[in-house]
């Protein structure tokens, strides 16, 4: 860059932070006032004063004598916002005309307080691309600010109700699969790092420390009723404009199977596998999550994401008991508790190729595995493959693992449809129609595999021979209602190449049928 000519000198002149004044106005505009310094500010409030000493100055980044810094005004006000304490925070500094011989800019920040709690009601009606359809409730109170520094208590109860449609109990009038789900959750949030002060962190970008404690019941009136609990304390924080991380050092699920149906216990029996991941047991994890997320090009319109997680379960418990001299089974308060391994990586690209005209694309692969304390990942550990937002031509857990088809007269044998090993591509073509009215083509590839042998899932291990074989495969095209805060989506998928065998068509197109290759799904959101 080079500076033009003719540029007024008062423009050149570098100023410096003068006096910070700060006034906070309490919740309901009322109350006495006062005033107090905190390091190199003073601020001015109205009684009470619900705010801890360090807040302000670790959050206000402009120090008086320093250089003036639009970067660090900038950061300064969004650090204040983000503390979620304040109904509105504005800042001033003396206009330049009233500076003439002066050097200094004095700084003015006007902030109110919201009020501090909040309540949130939300009722949804959802349709999945299994058929399920069903109402639900979530009702939430926040107490803002609680301890003075911007932190959040939040308890939020959730219920729900989904049924099946278009399957029937034989000699009953209710669906087939129909469930409810009861919950209490609640977070405490921190909008800062917790950690001790010799660890040393970069303040300009947002960081929160949360944690978090519920229970859920979830009701399958034919099949099973299980209560689990949960307990978790979670980092969120970024190192640069792009890169965001979430570690998880300790989260813990209890998950006890309360009753089961004399149904439901004839498929455990039949599959050893299943019946393990269901058991009651203790699952202790430690996590970590990383985020690229940057915006590129001619004018910032590509883009590209990149997300890896990595999980590790019951690893520092075993390896605790094994030095206290504890061999074989190990158990946590009389249960069993997991013990694997287990990681994702997923990559997007968007591209814009003219006008409003995208190529959208996604590659995702995630392995897991279960050893010491345990034979089998648990059943929410484990992947599964189709949906909406997968392979579109095939119902959500209708594919493997590999070439494995359950038996048609298997009402239940989606619980046998999940593996150790997933992998999916997807690419999409979006373009405009007219106004808010896009289309898309597409292709989607993938499957699941089981990581060790299973006598009772024949055909689900992972190997090279029948790779390319187990590869399922489906394009179609979808219409999307973009009015800006929501995308509404129907997609109709077209299967190509299933990766069960159809003695019908031995060769790649194997579909039984062009009416069964289809799938239709009607969403909200774009697929990735």
């Amino acid at each position: 860059m080079i500076i033009g000519k003719g540029v007024p000198a008062e423009a050149l002149k570098a100023y410096k932070v003068g006096d910070i004044n700060v006034f906070l106005a309490s919740a309901n505009g009322k109350g006495n006032l006062d005033s107090l310094h905190y390091k190199n500010m003073k601020v001015t409030f109205q009684k009470p004063m619900h705010l801890r000493k360090f807040v302000l100055p670790s959050n206000i980044t402009l120090q008086p004598g320093e250089i003036y810094s639009v970067e660090k005004q900038d950061q300064s006000q969004t650090n204040l916002s983000k503390l979620n304490i304040f109904r509105y925070v504005n800042l001033n500094v003396t206009p330049i005309d009233s500076l003439k011989g002066s050097d200094s800019l004095n700084v003015a920040i006007d902030a109110a307080f919201d009020i501090p709690l909040e309540s949130e009601f939300e009722v949804d009606v959802s349709s999945k691309s299994n058929s399920f359809i069903g109402p639900g409730m979530t009702f939430g109170v926040s107490k803002k600010n609680l301890f003075g520094a911007g932190e959040i208590l939040s308890v939020k109860l959730n219920g729900s109700y989904e049924w099946q449609t278009g399957k029937k109990v034989k000699g009953a009038k209710s669906s087939l699969l129909n469930s409810y789900e009861l919950g209490i959750n609640g977070t405490l949030t921190f909008p800062r790092l917790l950690v001790p002060r010799f660890i040393k962190h970069n303040r300009k970008y947002g960081a929160k420390t949360y944690f978090q404690l519920g229970a859920d019941l979830m009701n399958r009136p034919h099949y099973f009723r299980m209560l689990s609990f949960n307990a978790s304390a979670n980092y969120d924080f970024q190192t640069s404009s792009s890169s965001y991380h979430t570690l998880t050092p300790v989260k813990l699920v209890y998950n006890k199977l309360l009753n089961t149906t004399s149904s439901f216990d004839k498929t455990l029996e039949e599959n050893q596998a299943i019946a393990l991941s269901f058991k009651n047991q203790f699952i202790p994890t430690t996590g970590y999550t990383y985020t690229f997320d940057r915006s590129f090009g001619k004018n910032q319109n590509n883009r590209i994401f990149w997300q890896t997680s990595a999980t590790s379960a019951g690893n520092i418990l075993a390896g605790i008991m094994d030095l206290a001299g504890k061999k074989g089974q190990k158990e946590l308060f009389g249960n069993q508790f997991s013990q694997f391994v287990k990681g994702t990586t997923e990559l997007k690209y968007y591209r814009r190729l003219w006008g409003d005209n995208w190529l959208a694309s996604r590659f995702m692969v995630g392995a897991g595995h279960a050893y010491g304390n345990s034979k089998v990942m648990p059943y929410s550990e484990q992947f599964y493959i189709g949906g909406a937002n997968s392979i579109r031509a095939f119902t959500i857990r209708s594919l493997g693992p590999g070439s494995y088809r359950p038996d048609a007269d298997k009402a239940n044998g989606y619980f046998d449809q999940t593996g150790d090993f997933k992998l999916e591509a997807n690419v999409e073509f979006r373009f405009k129609i007219m106004g808010s009215l896009h289309g898309a083509i597409f292709m989607d590839a993938g499957n699941i595999w089981l990581l060790k042998n299973d006598p009772q899932r024949p055909g689900g291990k992972l190997e090279l021979k029948t790779f390319g074989k187990d590869i399922a495969l489906g394009t179609g095209f979808g219409l999307r209602y973009d009015i800006s805060y929501i995308v509404l989506r129907a997609d109709l998928g077209i299967g190509l190449h299933a990766p069960y065998e159809n003695p019908d068509k031995p060769h790649y197109y194997n579909m039984s049928s062009f009416k069964n290759s289809l799938g239709f799904h009607l969403a909200i959101g774009y697929p990735f």
